[in-house]
């Protein structure tokens, strides 16, 4: 085992690495070998006091900082992610399981591009001058102050990114605290953070389970939470925060459709449908699970795909060759292998994986269901895991009505050389991020969120400022005041 994977202590506040070991220790399992490569404590109530503590302090000078400054940090550490990209792709792929052929390309890059981005619009965030005769109104954007973070274990270093750029750039502080399955990375971005120079206290990390990010939620001190995680997790998060009527994001899970038509280039939909069920190994919020084929080029496609998904190379995601990766845990193994159980006893028809590979770890080959209907369970429920599901239509309306039959609505795409048919069904499906000819694009310019039970707010892009920051607007009168009496 490398000493990459060991982090220095188990949380990183005020510029720091802190311990207390009296935290329930979580252990770090490697998911390619099944092997405890790391240990952490979950925080105690006194690392939760200091974080948010220190948080709080610090962000009173931060937000005096201007804009310029503070973006200039951001994009210091972004230059640094860059330089360190091969060290922390290694730790991301120990910390998910995650192939490092992804992992170098996806992961601290992109955590990268955040910074860059709201580092360089940090200078932009400016009110407005509203005039009203000789009266005039300004606005002004001001931070929401303390802000806290709850990752989810598939993308551990971008989704730390992903919330505390946009958090920092407005001139809050955030508290993070990572999924337990995935500790070690947000660590990296904290530590990177200070020494780019951001001051100490303004992005704390801390361990724990759901009561420490229970005990984030509800404290008083904290103005906004941003969450990525289930729809279960979020249901609960949401109504501890509005209890506190705090700010919120909610980065959800769906069963998003993709919609395969008749005249669609094959090749093109094959590749979009791989990227949107088989990257990360299926571990992706937005992915297309419903694969919609029309029937003219259902055969077709199917013969296409399992040719394709012989290309799948398992193996030790620490070597390049390797482009499928395991499960991030036995425990989401397991419910995956589940999910693949009811499929087959659903009736649907195994084209081809549905089994544990036979390898040390957590690996599930990539599964594809033909033949499914939209009421077997593996076409309702989210998997989170290698297993697509694809299904028949005949027309556009149908296959429009039946991808937006879902209670969920994080992601949508479309497959068709008929560019006025793309736009027309892409209008009509009601997701938040929406793919034409493509899937799973998720550059930092363009806004990223649901709708429906897929979650509230937007990440990335100028909408997420609209989500860390809140306009004052002050009215001036110029002439004398007039009153009833």
């Amino acid at each position: 085992m490398t000493h990459t994977a060991q982090p220095k202590a188990s949380h990183f506040i005020n510029g720091a690495y802190v311990e207390d070991t009296a935290g329930t220790p979580i252990p770090v399992i490697y998911a390619a070998t099944g092997e405890e490569i790391a240990t952490v404590h979950a925080a105690t109530p006194a690392i939760v006091e200091q974080a948010l503590a220190t948080a709080k302090e610090a962000q009173k000078t931060w937000a005096k900082l201007s804009g310029t400054e503070r973006g200039r940090i951001l994009r210091r550490a972004a230059d640094i992610l860059r330089e360190r990209n091969h060290e922390l792709s290694v730790l991301e792929t120990y910390d998910t399981g995650k192939p490092l052929q992804e992992t170098l390309v996806a992961d601290a890059t992109s955590g990268a591009d955040a910074l860059e981005y709201f580092g360089g619009l940090a200078a932009s965030l400016t009110g407005e001058h509203i005039a009203l005769g000789e009266d005039w109104v300004y606005t002004k954007r001001e931070p929401l102050g303390l802000c806290v973070g709850i990752g989810a274990w598939n993308y551990p270093t971008q989704i730390a990114c992903w919330k505390g750029a946009p958090a920092l750039a407005c001139g809050n502080a955030m508290v993070f605290k990572p999924s337990e399955t995935t500790p070690l990375c947000a660590l990296k971005v904290a530590e990177i953070l200070h020494e780019a120079g951001l001051p100490a206290g303004l992005y704390n990390v801390v361990q724990g389970m759901g009561e420490v990010g229970s005990a984030l939620v509800t404290d008083p001190r904290v103005n906004k939470v941003s969450l990525t995680g289930s729809v279960p997790t979020g249901r609960k998060v949401y109504a501890a925060a509005a209890e506190g009527m705090k700010h919120v994001t909610m980065e959800l899970g769906g069963k998003s459709p993709l919609l395969v038509f008749d005249d669609a280039d094959i090749d093109n939909a094959v590749g979009g449908a791989i990227n949107g069920n088989f990257y990360s190994s299926g571990q992706v919020c937005s992915n297309g699970t419903r694969v919609f084929v029309q029937k003219g080029i259902k055969e077709k496609f199917l013969a296409r795909l399992a040719e394709r998904v012989k290309g799948a190379v398992l193996g030790d995601p620490q070597d390049e060759a390797t482009n499928f990766g395991p499960m991030v845990s036995e425990n989401q193994m397991n419910i995956v292998l589940g999910y693949i159980e009811k499929g087959k006893a659903e009736g649907a028809r195994l084209i081809c994986g549905g089994n544990r590979a036979d390898m040390p770890g957590f690996f599930i080959e990539p599964t594809v269901f033909a033949d499914v209907t939209d009421d077997m369970t593996i076409a309702r429920e989210e998997i989170f895991g290698p297993v697509m599901s694809v299904l028949d239509f005949e027309t556009e309306e149908e296959a429009i009505a039946r991808a937006n039959a879902t209670e969920f609505g994080l992601s949508a795409g479309v497959f068709t050389r008929d560019f006025t048919r793309a736009h027309r069904v892409i209008d009509q499906l009601e997701a938040g991020s929406c793919f034409i000819n493509s899937y799973n694009d998720a550059p930092v310019e363009a806004p990223f969120g649901g709708v429906k039970a897929s979650g509230v707010g937007r990440e990335n892009s100028k909408e997420a400022i609209n989500h860390f920051s809140q306009v004052k607007s002050v009215y001036v009168r110029m002439g004398d005041v007039e009153a009833a009496f």
